[in-house]
């Protein structure tokens, strides 16, 4: 259920369970970190979901285990660690725990009619680690208050407005792959470099 695919320098990793809106269970999040650390040699890699939802965040049925799991967290260090460019493309809604994968990424791009929303507040649960302080970069303090304390749902136009986004495209994985050009015909201790230059405007 996560699928990876390799086209020479570029790996572009799949939420694959498009019937269930992407989300997550403890073995796909186990998966997903051994794809992660698979592409470190890669000069880009993209991170998308199958269907029309990126991910509906934790799998209902599996939730008790997921809910103080570390696993979360894992991935998202994985993916900040990795030397290449990460790009989150949002073919959809992005929710709860997902959240922490695409604000790990370098750049995100999502397709109009994406939202976004981490329900912690209703649902009991605390952010993963890292989380607040990267959606504080991105984001800033109002929407970032929204978002985890009043629940507010943001349109993809509002998450361009406040920096969470980069880009709407219609094609979202296109418009990743686009935005990977550059990076994929340097080196990637380049890349890294200028990655590395960029890394106190970060949360690693």
């Amino acid at each position: 259920m996560i699928r990876h695919d390799r086209d020479g320098r570029l790996s572009v990793i799949t939420l694959d369970r498009a019937d269930k809106a992407n989300a997550l269970t403890a073995a796909m999040l186990a998966d997903l970190l051994t794809q992660v650390q698979a592409a470190r040699d890669a000069h880009a890699v993209i991170l998308t979901g199958a269907g029309t939802v990126f991910s509906a965040g934790a799998d209902l049925a599996d939730v008790a285990t997921l809910k103080s799991s570390p696993l979360w967290e894992d991935v998202s260090a994985a993916i900040a660690a990795l030397p290449g460019l990460t790009v989150a493309a949002l073919n959809g809604t992005l929710a709860g725990g997902a959240c922490g994968m695409a604000l790990a990424c370098d750049l995100r791009v999502a397709v109009p009619g994406a939202r976004v929303f981490y329900p912690v507040m209703r649902l009991g649960v605390l952010p993963q680690p890292s989380d607040p302080a990267r959606l504080l970069r991105l984001a800033g303090p109002g929407p970032a208050r929204r978002i985890l304390l009043a629940g507010e749902r943001l349109t993809a136009d509002q998450a361009l407005a406040c920096g969470l986004i980069d880009r709407i495209a219609d094609d979202a994985l296109s418009a990743a792959r686009a935005m990977c050009a550059d990076a994929l015909a340097a080196d990637l201790s380049h890349v890294a470099a200028i990655k590395g230059m960029l890394a106190p405007l970060s949360v690693t």
